[in-house]
């Protein structure tokens, strides 16, 4: 099989196209021709070595996370799969990932592809979706009629945080950059704050704040909440917490892909509830640019999604 692998940390230029044995699966595990998979910004992380202190990684090491195809091969003692079944799949960063043309996982990280989404789409759903669920669902508490704000807005995260703010019956402020405000509109927010042109930290009363940036951003947070409101933030740039100040809760949102949390973003997805935003798609070969992209600052709404065949 063809996959994309790095053999030392660095920049995207370590990312080299190689050809691979097909990988087998063990007891419970599924191996999942791939048609797609998605670019996710702890893949360049990854990559770069930012992450040694937490991720061991053997190398070579096929990156991504998330991917869809179909079973093709299954492990002993592996239910709720048959070989064919259309699936997305949530792979463990530590081992071999989605970058590739097919991908060995334990069956726990795999769900029924949801029909109403494309390829490209079914590719770039679970991670952020999980992330958005354990923020809101999990993290959080809320109740309908609530008002929260949700930062980048615009990003894989944000948006599908905005489609499942609205299903909870929340009203919706976001901030985003000024040309993604009417994106971030058409996503389900109430209100969009462009941060490069005004700013947010004049807002007053929420019940609570979804912090996916961290630093700056953080620190303005505050104010906007009112007291005993919840700021929940995710995997961020460095802050002082503040909160015994400002009389308020911060609590990080600890995302673990669980079979409950990606059963449940399937089943969002499924009832049209959350559809993941894909900025564009390219082919395999060409994962370095997506790499290039990100580091450039160039994604702003939605995933990077590469495909395994060159016309797709």
């Amino acid at each position: 099989m063809k996959a994309i692998q790095y053999s030392r940390y660095g920049t995207p230029d370590v990312l080299d196209l190689a050809t691979h044995d097909d990988p087998v699966p063990g007891p419970g595990e599924v191996r999942i021709r791939l048609d797609a998979a998605a670019f996710s910004p702890i893949d360049a992380k990854l990559r770069s070595g930012a992450l040694q202190a937490h991720f061991s990684l053997t190398f070579p090491k096929i990156p991504g996370r998330d991917g869809t195809g179909v079973i093709d091969e299954i492990g002993a003692d592996v239910e709720g799969f048959s070989i064919g079944d259309r699936v997305c799949v949530a792979a463990d960063p530590t081992r071999s990932g989605t970058y590739a043309e097919a991908v060995v996982c334990a069956s726990q990280r795999v769900v029924k592809r949801p029909d109403n989404l494309s390829i490209a789409q079914a590719a770039a759903l679970l991670q952020p979706g999980v992330s958005a669920w354990i923020a809101m669902v999990r993290t959080a508490v809320l109740s309908a009629g609530m008002r929260v704000l949700i930062h980048g807005g615009s990003g894989a995260v944000g948006s599908q945080m905005i489609q499942l703010a609205r299903h909870l019956g929340l009203d919706v402020t976001t901030t985003c950059r000024a040309v993604n405000v009417d994106y971030v509109l058409g996503l389900g927010a109430h209100r969009a704050i462009a941060y490069d042109k005004d700013d947010f930290g004049t807002l007053r009363q929420f019940d609570a704040v979804f912090d996916v940036i961290g630093g700056d951003t953080h620190a303005r947070s505050y104010p906007v909440l009112k007291p005993g409101g919840q700021l929940i933030y995710l995997t961020a740039l460095p802050f002082r917490n503040d909160a015994d100040h400002y009389g308020v809760t911060v609590t990080r949102a600890t995302i673990s892909d669980t079979p409950e949390a990606l059963e449940a973003v399937a089943q969002l997805a499924a009832d049209g509830v959350l559809i993941p935003g894909v900025i564009d798609t390219l082919p395999l070969a060409f994962a370095a640019g997506a790499h290039r992209r990100y580091e450039a600052g160039g994604l702003s709404r939605g995933r990077i999604v590469l495909t395994m065949r060159e016309d797709e």
